[in-house]
């Protein structure tokens, strides 16, 4: 299947340099006639074709500066530690301040680092911020080794030890579970754990209000997913004979959650072309090319995934175990913060406030969640409510629990 997508991609690359052409010929300025409406409808019309056969690559995070204390200072990227799977970001500011490190966990389930762009743009100002960001597991040579959720939880360890028991931790999504075993097994160990640990529209129970997504993975077995989702990477990649779940098998899982919303938003993108709306146009085209822009994860680790968070809900039942030994959340110590959406059709509601039934050693002042009114599941870490609710709401977190 894998092979036959790739050999589709490449007998569609005439078709689309001919779409982009058609459109580029159409919109150019210097076309006498491109603003008329005939015009834009044939520009907008090639533009669907260029962008359905198009290839989309990871997209630049493109965040060069911010404002802290007033002022604008210029941001880098930093790689502070280097994993086959996985490069330890630092968006390093120009200006030295002692703000918290914090620690973003970013979900490894087919989308880019790149998807959390507005989440670290938001918290740069007052923080030293450090992202997961994931590397496809396409381009990662055999010779590499694997990569599973048990190595995940070393290498969230790993990265806590490095930056320090100042650390401040927030994951996004798929990780809350290996972020809350990672931290439980450095308690169980006698070692520092993070001095707050936020997580968003994380699956930490999902026996809790099932979403399509838990629902899917509970009419399949391992062994019938194995069979459907899992590939090889075709030769002529980095990565090739690695048995992987593709992206785009990923990607056409999220399309299928809400066809008619992404049909609408295409027929959206024509009629902006069309009417000239510039600044509509372009927002979709940004949205889009992040959201079609995914990666391949590793064979193990997706399966592990599975079995541990939807099948078997090892944590949330006490049963989880890493490398042999029990994972205790009970004794994990970092104050702890919860965020939900109320129409989150991704992770549903309980399934992430579920964390604080599992780590029972917390008192009720090292606890808090916030519900948020009318989000969906990327509006808890991205657009107008991340900015106005969520975020404020962590910032003020993080610094009681500095």
């Amino acid at each position: 299947m894998y092979f036959a997508y790739e050999l589709s991609r490449r007998l569609a690359a005439p078709l689309h340099g001919w779409a982009s052409a058609w459109r580029s010929g159409w919109s150019d300025p210097a076309n006498p006639f491109s603003s008329l409406p005939l015009a834009r409808t044939f520009a907008a019309s090639a533009e669907l074709l260029e962008r359905a056969t198009a290839a989309y690559p990871k997209p630049e995070f493109g965040l060069t500066e911010t404002r802290v204390g007033g002022r604008e200072v210029p941001v880098r990227e930093v790689v502070v530690h280097h994993h086959p799977f996985c490069r330890l970001l630092r968006f390093e500011r120009g200006v030295e301040r002692a703000d918290p490190p914090l620690l973003i966990v970013a979900p490894l389930s087919g989308h880019h680092a790149t998807l959390l762009r507005e989440t670290v743009r938001e918290l740069l100002p007052d923080h030293d911020v450090y992202l997961t960001d994931w590397i496809d597991a396409r381009e990662v040579p055999l010779a590499l080794g694997s990569f599973d959720l048990e190595d995940l939880v070393e290498l969230l360890q790993a990265q806590l030890r490095l930056l320090g028991p100042e650390t401040h931790l927030l994951s996004i999504c798929q990780p809350a579970v290996p972020v809350l075993a990672a931290v439980a097994r450095l308690a169980e160990q006698g070692e520092a754990q993070p001095r707050s640990i936020t997580l968003v529209s994380g699956p930490v129970d999902t026996r809790i209000s099932p979403t399509p997504v838990g629902r899917f993975a509970l009419r399949h077995t391992l062994t019938s997913l194995e069979s459907l989702a899992i590939h090889r990477v075709p030769a002529g990649n980095p990565g090739a004979g690695r048995r992987v779940y593709p992206g785009m098998l990923q990607l056409s899982g999220f399309l299928s959650l809400d066809i008619p919303r992404h049909l609408e938003a295409h027929l959206g993108l024509w009629r902006d072309v069309v009417l000239g709306n510039a600044e509509g146009a372009e927002r979709h085209r940004r949205f889009y090319d992040e959201y079609f822009a995914v990666m391949d994860l590793p064979a193990e680790f997706y399966l592990q995934t599975v079995d541990q968070v939807f099948h078997r809900h090892t944590l949330a039942q006490g049963a989880m175990l890493h490398r042999g030994n029990p994972v205790r959340p009970e004794h994990i110590g970092s104050a702890l913060m919860t965020v939900e959406g109320a129409e989150d059709d991704i992770t549903g509601l309980g399934q992430t406030r579920a964390a604080h039934d599992v780590c029972t050693g917390l008192s009720d002042g090292d606890r808090e969640h916030l519900h948020v009114e009318g989000a969906g599941h990327y509006w808890t870490f991205s657009g107008r409510r991340w900015r106005e609710q969520v975020a404020p709401a962590l910032r003020a977190f993080i610094r009681r629990s500095a």
